[in-house]
């Protein structure tokens, strides 16, 4: 598959998982909104029906008291009508109420009740005589009852209300307000709306002084913070304010979308597979190219000494070619090496599948660190020459003894020195350098080239498996991608640590950290 089909199929899934947790959490946000407007109006509604209850508490309060102080000043005056008729007596009993001033005068004056009584024929209904007039002055009575009724309660109300009006405003909030009352107003009109969590409330004057406090306040959740306007006819110096705040409202909210959160989830870890999958796929595909280019690179490496010893072998066989014995050791030398040339080749290929099944064997065994470099040193010295260049060694290890696996080890070092002959400047000497040193707990090998150097964009992916530095149009560097890839091997199997720092142009250093051998 081409990598731009890869790259519309990720582009148009992607862009679908995006779309659908923008939907999801657009609509948690929606939720949020309307339960937060929910709240919002259930709250002032609670507030302003027990703002109400306590006006209407303390106009119960004035009333009674008005009541009270009324009858206290009432005296009453009864009166007894007989009234004769055909059939029946009628005794009409009427009680009459007046209510004088403080100076004795008589303002106001109603009758209460009118009860009626048959002595001689209790409890049944009256008889009375069929006039046409009796219906109508019965209910004429009746209508005069009820209108003096009404205006009677209607001045007492008066009275009560302009006492409020000009009385009760007069005294502080602190006595006009039962607390505790108010408390459970709050909490049963809060309830009657559906809310049902903790609360903190505060009453105040209009000009900030607070009055009063609850005894459990907090300031936690009081950015959400609800007022409503206490005895809201007064005069505005007379009013009171009431505050009241929930510290579990962004739980009460929360705990309506609650059931969202699962759904956005399970999106969330469908996107992040995808994304792995993607990413799996590229890396996939760019395995395949690494292993293409391995196998091109394998058979590049491969042709030029078969293609030697083949020669050779023909050469050998060709009767017209004079068989000295200086040709005889030239051709078998040939032979030789370019049969050696293959078995290493092999011999790292199959190196690389052994460490991938994990069945490396290591023969262990304490060496000097410091000898071995001086080895490596020598024996590589002809081929750095050869450049034009040298091999400079620096051993400042005190504590030298490393516990390894002779060969491999050995091996480590060749790679390195045979990477900074391969990727060298050819208009300039190669130089290595070679240095040891160690601390309490590590032992350090550092080689540092003269070559060409390493991007940074590829600095990360040399240890990878057939990973190749692209050296532009050069063909010279042969291998397969294997080297640099052994050697972190190697060095992770030994428990150490191996990192690079390149400049491009002016070469590379490769610094191998081993732990040391303690007693």
């Amino acid at each position: 598959m081409k990598k731009s089909t890869i790259w519309a199929i990720a582009i148009v899934m992607g862009l679908s998982f995006l779309g659908l947790l923008f939907m999801q959490l657009s609509y948690i946000e929606e939720m949020a909104k309307m339960k937060k407007e929910q709240f919002d109006e259930s709250v002032n509604r609670s507030l302003y029906q027990a703002s109400r209850n306590l006006e209407v508490n303390e106009t119960l309060r004035y009333l009674e008291k008005d009541v009270n102080e009324t009858e206290r000043r009432a005296f009453r005056q009864d009166s007894v009508m007989t009234r004769s008729g055909k059939l029946n007596d009628v005794v009409q009993h009427s009680h009459q109420y007046a209510v004088s001033g403080k100076d004795g005068t008589v303002y106001s004056s109603f009758q209460l009740k009118t009860i009626t009584t048959k002595p001689s024929a209790v409890p049944k209904a009256i008889i009375l005589r069929s006039d046409k007039n009796t219906i109508s002055e019965a209910s004429k009575s009746l209508q005069e009852i009820v209108r003096n009724r009404y205006v009677y309660q209607k001045t007492l109300l008066d009275e009560v209300v302009y006492n409020i009006l000009y009385t009760a405003s007069d005294r502080p909030l602190k006595e006009r307000i039962n607390f505790r009352l108010l408390d459970q107003d709050l909490r049963a009109e809060l309830l009657n709306n559906g809310i049902n969590i903790p609360y903190h409330f505060t009453v105040s004057t209009t000009d900030g002084r607070e009055v009063y406090r609850c005894p459990d306040y907090t300031d936690e959740g009081e950015a959400y913070t609800y007022s409503q306007i206490l005895f809201r006819n007064d005069p505005s110096s007379k009013m009171g304010v009431l505050k009241i705040h929930f510290p579990d409202i962004n739980s009460y909210i929360f705990s309506s979308i609650r059931f969202m959160i699962p759904s956005v989830v399970f999106t969330i870890v469908l996107l992040i597979t995808f994304l792995f999958t993607i990413i799996v796929i590229f890396r996939q595909k760019r395995y395949t190219e690494i292993k293409n280019d391995f196998i091109n690179n394998m058979t590049h490496e491969l042709k030029t000494p078969i293609a030697s010893i083949s020669l050779a072998s023909q050469m050998l066989n060709d009767d017209s070619v004079t068989k000295s014995p200086t040709m005889m050791k030239h051709l078998g030398g040939v032979i030789n090496d370019e049969s050696k040339r293959l078995r290493f080749l092999v011999e790292k290929v199959l190196q690389m599948s052994m460490f991938d099944k994990e069945k490396a064997v290591f023969k262990k065994k304490e060496l000097d660190l410091n000898e071995m470099v001086e080895g490596a040193a020598h024996s590589f010295s002809l081929r750095v020459e050869h450049t034009g260049g040298k091999i400079y060694t620096d051993i400042e290890a005190v504590n030298s003894k490393i516990y390894v696996d002779e060969m491999h080890f050995q091996n480590v070092i060749f790679n390195l020195m045979d990477n900074a002959v391969k990727y060298r400047n050819p208009d300039k000497p190669l130089d290595i350098y070679l240095k040891t040193w160690d601390d309490d707990e590590h032992l350090y090998l550092s080689v540092r080239d003269t070559g060409i150097g390493i991007k940074k964009e590829n600095l990360k992916k040399i240890f990878e498996k057939f990973y190749r530095v692209h050296t532009g149009n050069r063909h010279d560097a042969k291998g397969f991608g294997l080297g640099l890839a052994y050697v972190k091997k190697i060095i992770d199997l030994h428990k150490g640590e191996i990192r690079v720092d390149s400049e491009y142009g002016k070469g590379t250093c490769f610094v191998i950290t081993l732990p040391v051998i303690k007693d």
